[in-house]
């Protein structure tokens, strides 16, 4: 599943006529990035959340068929469902078994080959290190474990694995992802990896611009 269906109020002007996963990093959207990402990793199979300018969403990606992906479209009411929301509005779409979840508005070469078909306890959670303007982390990791609470924090970069338990108590409505992310952690059910290659989370105008241009100067 890719998150697609933030407002992004921080980037604005620039989603005020353009969704966010459609702004372009290196001459390519975001979100289409990810969708080349996947099928290289096996994934074909796609479920997509929008809300905000979605209608571009779907013109613009469409079935899938032009990525050799079959795409699957959650739509979700004005202002969206949150993080947790989202997912939650989505499961019926999702099969089965455990499932990844990217978020639409980052850029990363993580290799999504690596994550687990079936992960340790109810949630994997792919960390990095912390970004400059975001200092203190999020969650703490041990190598093997991750826990809400510990000396040293690193950044959840947005990309997971969950079990659909992990949303077994939730009702329809907008909610975050963390408050249940953290009962698993309390339960000593995440699991996760640290990841120290690329990854960028575009919050900015101005941070869109700069990772433009690293990204530019790698290719």
């Amino acid at each position: 599943m890719i998150l697609a269906a933030g407002r992004g109020e921080r980037m604005r002007p620039l989603t005020d006529r353009t969704p966010k996963p459609l702004l372009r990093i290196g001459g390519q959207t975001l979100i289409e990035r990810h969708v080349h990402a996947l099928v290289r990793a096996g994934i074909t199979e796609l479920v997509i959340n929008h809300s905000h300018l979605g209608d571009q969403l779907v013109a613009a990606l469409g079935d899938g068929a032009a990525y050799g992906v079959t795409i699957r479209w959650s739509p979700e009411p004005e202002g969206a469902l949150e993080t947790g929301g989202g997912i939650f509005n989505a499961l019926s779409l999702l099969g089965n078994d455990p499932f990844i979840v990217v978020n639409a508005d980052i850029w990363t070469d993580f290799d999504f080959a690596d994550l687990p078909v079936q992960p340790d306890g109810l949630a994997y959670l792919v960390l990095v290190d912390n970004p400059e303007h975001h200092p203190g982390g999020d969650f703490t990791f041990d190598g093997t474990q991750v826990s809400r609470d510990g000396p040293v924090k690193l950044t959840f970069s947005g990309i997971g694995v969950y079990r659909h338990e992990l949303f077994s108590a939730c009702s329809p409505g907008a909610f975050p992802l963390a408050p249940l992310l953290c009962t698993a952690m309390d339960a000593g059910q995440v699991t996760g990896q640290h990841y120290t290659g690329n990854w960028f989370d575009i919050g900015t105008p101005a941070r869109l611009e700069a990772i433009n241009d690293i990204v530019i100067n790698m290719q």
